[in-house]
């Protein structure tokens, strides 16, 4: 099977937003996924990638710039999922190639991610692709709101 990686596109909106909801179980509204995607690309601090295959998305990566006080610069990827129907075909490790590849032309002294403790095929995935580390986390979040109002609340 051959596949392209290549950058994200508008019209790329509603497949990630299924990938999303049926690959990593993020439901989240296909108005304000496409506002996100505007808004993440026009930041200059953000790489999204996808997969096509048989003219479909097959998957995609998003990475960010990951800089804090206390190590050097870095690319943080924020998600990356693969269709089920297109999985264990290269795809996944397309794409994590892709984001390291532009990761190196900017400078990024490497690549960071976080996977949830559950998805340990995930891990075993991300062993492969050369990823180590058995830090151990809990993520904690305060939420305010449950989607941002898009006009901020300004009517």
């Amino acid at each position: 099977m051959k596949f392209e990686i290549r950058e994200y596109r508008d019209e790329d909106c509603e497949a990630i937003c299924q990938l999303n909801s049926q690959q990593l179980g993020y439901d989240f509204p296909i108005e304000e996924t496409r506002r996100k995607l505007t808004q993440l690309r026009k930041s200059g601090r953000n790489k999204i990638l996808v997969a096509e295959a048989d003219g479909t998305v097959a998957g995609y990566i998003h990475a960010c710039d990951y800089d804090v006080i206390y190590a050097p610069h870095m690319k943080n990827i924020m998600g990356i999922a693969v269709s089920e129907k297109f999985q264990r075909r290269g795809i996944g490790r397309a794409l994590l190639e892709g984001i390291e590849k532009r990761a190196e032309e900017t400078g990024a002294c490497g690549i960071r991610l976080v996977s949830g403790a559950a998805r340990t095929g995930a891990h075993a995935f991300y062993r492969s692709c050369g990823y180590h580390g058995e830090k151990q986390q809990i993520n904690f979040k305060k939420l305010f709101f449950l989607v941002a109002p898009a006009d901020n609340g300004k009517n």
